[in-house]
């Protein structure tokens, strides 16, 4: 599963999906539990406009989910139109990758 990181530094989940002007992509190894560096993925922001999702999905249309500290509505449709999953944490990317990763197996274990 490939998982873009919104980040200014690569370290602290720290961007809103439509500012991200900078992604750190990461394969996770369900086999191994754990996760690849891929690259960094950077996208020319204009300061004078609001929402830049499209450039945004766009930079990372090989991802299937981008984790970010927070996104509009607009983004997650737009986003879903693409296939791609946004999802809103806190903390470092590791924290973030991690969390991401243990709700989606938490996810898979319950029976209905």
């Amino acid at each position: 599963m490939r998982i873009a990181v919104a980040s200014s530094n690569g370290e602290d989940l720290d961007l809103h999906f439509g500012k991200a002007h900078s992604l750190y992509v990461y394969e996770y190894h369900e086999e191994k539990d754990e996760f690849e560096f891929i690259d960094k993925r950077t996208v020319e922001i204009e300061s004078y406009t609001k929402h830049q999702n499209p450039k945004i999905i766009d930079a990372i249309k090989d991802c299937e989910v981008a984790i970010c500290q927070q996104f509009g509505v607009k983004a997650q449709m737009h986003a879903g139109d693409f296939g791609l999953k946004l999802v809103k944490d806190e903390g470092t990317v590791e924290e973030a990758l991690r969390n991401y990763i243990d709700h989606v197996n938490f996810m898979k274990n319950i029976k209905i």
